[in-house]
């Protein structure tokens, strides 16, 4: 029987989940940690995209009591393609958090992407509708698929790449957020705040479809990447989210939740858990959880609402159904 990239991949997480073959035993170690004593997540509730999301995430934000004075804040939404859907972070979501950090006293704000499929990023761009949100005068939109480029050694050995090329409006940001929209995916099982870094690889050097990252493991690249820039804030776009063959080609999910966290892994896991998952079974957050940040509940304060149990789980592909959380 022939086995296509996609089902190998998935079927091959899918067995190393339900053995229990822990990442810490197969995996070369990292040299950095960013895990602290307890992590904070508010979970936002948001029933649609409207003017009303800014007072919301500004509120939301403030209860981090974030120290951006003065600082240079890099946006990294996920803007893939020209496609309609629930495919990309939304537009209203992306121009009010760049005018709620400005409120909170950053000095400039750079929302940075490089699409993995479309070439044309000013394309992307302009259906997302994020072109209206670019005229203030602090806020500026930068191609990380074109931007000047800094080699850069690797904080972590996950994928054996040793080194990468990054953009220099990334590397130069004094605080990186992370904006995902919750979404599955066909290869990774889910792709949130960790998943959405694979953006900063500049498509010039590595190709649109940044198959070198493919190549030398999926979850391996997450992990190394994200390792080396490391992950400041996150505000995950779950309001329409998607399910079953994404990330562009599934379903839309009316989750009307936006997720707010310092930290990355404890944001991935909550939302993991929103969609129905168990986050120790998305392999890239079983290993990041030693080093990237918190998975566990009881290292995670909130400072919203609560996480409680779906009404109905994401629908996923059949090669990922092992990360359904057990009915209690």
């Amino acid at each position: 029987m022939k086995l296509d990239r996609r089902r190998f991949l998935g079927s091959s997480v899918g067995v190393a989940a339900t053995v229990g073959i822990t990442a810490e035993w197969v995996w070369p170690k990292h040299s950095v940690s960013y895990r602290r004593p307890r992590s904070a997540v508010a979970v936002l509730n948001v029933d649609e995209y409207s003017e009303k999301v800014e007072a919301l995430l500004l509120d939301g934000l403030r209860l981090f009591r974030l120290k951006v004075l003065g600082q240079s804040i890099l946006l990294k939404p996920n803007l893939v393609e020209d496609l309609p859907g629930p495919v990309n972070t939304s537009a209203t979501l992306v121009g009010a958090a760049a005018r709620s950090f400005l409120r909170l006293g950053a000095a400039h704000v750079v929302i940075g992407e490089g699409p993995g499929h479309q070439r044309d990023t000013e394309l992307v761009v302009q259906v997302a509708g994020l072109k209206p949100h670019l005229s203030e005068r602090q806020i500026e939109f930068v191609d990380l698929n074109r931007d000047e480029l800094r080699k850069v050694k690797l904080k972590a050995n996950y994928s054996g790449l040793g080194e990468l090329w990054l953009p220099r409006s990334v590397l130069d940001a004094d605080f990186v957020v992370s904006m995902p929209k919750v979404k599955t995916h066909h290869w990774a099982g889910v792709t949130l705040s960790l998943k959405n870094m694979f953006g900063i690889v500049p498509g010039m050097k590595y190709g649109w479809l940044k198959n070198l990252l493919h190549w030398s493991g999926i979850h391996e690249s997450i992990l190394d990447i994200c390792a080396t820039v490391p992950i400041h804030f996150v505000i995950a776009d779950g309001i329409t989210a998607m399910e079953g063959n994404g990330p562009l080609q599934g379903s839309a999910r009316q989750l009307r939740k936006i997720v707010l966290a310092d930290d990355p892994v404890a944001a991935d896991a909550t939302c993991a858990r929103l969609m129905g998952f168990d986050p120790l079974r998305v392999r890239h957050l079983a290993e990041g959880c030693h080093f990237l940040g918190n998975l566990r509940e009881d290292r995670v304060r909130m400072l919203a609402e609560g996480v409680g149990p779906p009404t109905l789980p994401f629908s996923v592909l059949p090669e990922f159904r092992y990360l359904l959380a057990a009915k209690s």
